[in-house]
């Protein structure tokens, strides 16, 4: 089976993007259509009043890594731990976050992501070097 690692509904109503994060995560949109979206990363389930006025968004790990690095996230709480939890792509977390991660641990196909950042990143930078 395919690993979700981003799950979002469009209501194209409202324009509300709305992202379910994790399993049970249920979110709805603020307009009179009601676009739903469940299940995180483990299964997805959306609807509307009106299924016509909304897109799902489903990325996958196995899809485009330049597609997948911009939509699979990490929860952080800031560095002490404290802070309100953030979602943040991959492609936005720091070098240091990264490899803190990999240290820290996580579910096989997740730490896989966070490698590849890492060696995407790598192959980005021998190639501006070698211009």
């Amino acid at each position: 089976m395919r690993q979700l690692v981003y799950n979002a509904v469009k209501c194209h109503e409202c324009e509300e993007t709305i992202v379910s994060y994790s399993v049970h995560d249920y979110k709805t949109c603020g307009c009179d259509n009601r676009a739903m979206v469940d299940g995180g990363l483990n299964y997805a389930r959306y609807g509307a009043m009106d299924m016509d006025k909304i897109t799902s968004i489903n990325i996958y790990a196995d899809d485009d890594f330049e597609i997948v690095r911009k939509y699979a996230t990490r929860g952080a709480r800031g560095k002490d731990g404290k802070q309100p939890l953030k979602w943040i792509p991959l492609c936005d977390l720091e070098d240091d976050h990264l490899q803190a991660i990999i240290e820290y641990g996580g579910t096989p196909w997740h730490i896989d992501l966070i490698k590849k950042e890492i060696d995407y990143r790598a192959n980005m930078l021998n190639k501006k070097l070698d211009k």
